[in-house]
């Protein structure tokens, strides 16, 4: 059987991915950070439909703790799938944060830096030798940091995701020998606890977002995961170092 680890999976996008992705005959290793009791339901939905799931705590922000987290999925592979190696990474943890740059605070900045783009990277690094050949990664980006969509107020949040981006790419290449397939998506404004639950706490901000969307609505986890599952999917096998819009044409 095959595996794939999916940061960030205890919500959204994230909890959409794992079980899409689980829902194709492939056991799924789910990170969560401070909300283990939503990472404990994607797991039991998993199985719920015949799956086989493994939750373990990530401090996306902390990399002094990516050793750890290592040796942890290198155990949860021996012990559930009698596997020495995974095959796919979905690296969609991260938090959202506004503030104009004239308002930005550094820490700020560093935290979002440490967790949207520090964070992916050292994490597939210290992943990167239980990888099997032939695998995918698929990195969790944002429509922010297209020409199509600046909104006031996302600069440093949209810097991280564009950062992202190039890395993709670079990525791309460099595990290219070994038939490791990645690429991005870019969800646009999507239903999420992103923002600290922006979406229910501001209800009135969804109409305007809304119309801005060719489908005239805002995006749901589901539309994402799906995509993702997609991209670590066979028939996503000749796809590399693309960055993929997920957005219902927002901004058309």
């Amino acid at each position: 059987m095959k595996v794939a680890v999916v940061t960030g999976a205890s919500s959204g996008i994230g909890q959409s991915a794992a079980v899409r992705i689980a829902g194709r005959g492939i056991g799924v290793i789910l990170t969560y950070d401070r909300n283990r009791q939503g990472a404990l339901d994607t797991v039991a939905a998993i199985e719920k439909a015949g799956g086989t799931a493994v939750a373990l705590h990530l401090e996306l922000g902390d990399s002094d703790g990516f050793a750890d987290f290592r040796d942890a999925v290198a155990a949860a592979l021996h012990d559930t799938w009698g596997r020495d190696t995974f095959d796919h990474l979905v690296n969609n943890a991260g938090f959202a944060h506004s503030s104009l740059v004239e308002d930005t605070a550094e820490e700020d900045f560093d935290r979002l830096m440490r967790v949207l783009l520090k964070g992916p990277y050292f994490l597939t690094q210290r992943l990167l030798p239980l990888m099997a050949e032939g695998g995918a990664v698929v990195n969790v980006s944002s429509n922010s940091a297209t020409a199509s969509a600046p909104e006031p107020g996302y600069s440093a949040y949209a810097a991280m995701k564009g950062g992202l981006n190039v890395l993709t790419r670079y990525m791309a290449k460099e595990f290219s020998p070994r038939g490791i397939r990645v690429n991005a998506i870019s969800p646009g404004a999507t239903r999420t606890r992103l923002s600290d639950d922006a979406f229910t706490r501001f209800p009135e901000v969804i109409p305007e977002l809304a119309a801005r969307a060719a489908f005239g609505r805002v995006g749901e986890p589901d539309d994402i995961g799906a995509m993702i599952a997609t991209l670590v999917g066979d028939e996503s096998r000749w796809v590399t170092a693309q960055n993929i819009e997920v957005s219902g044409g927002y901004g058309l």
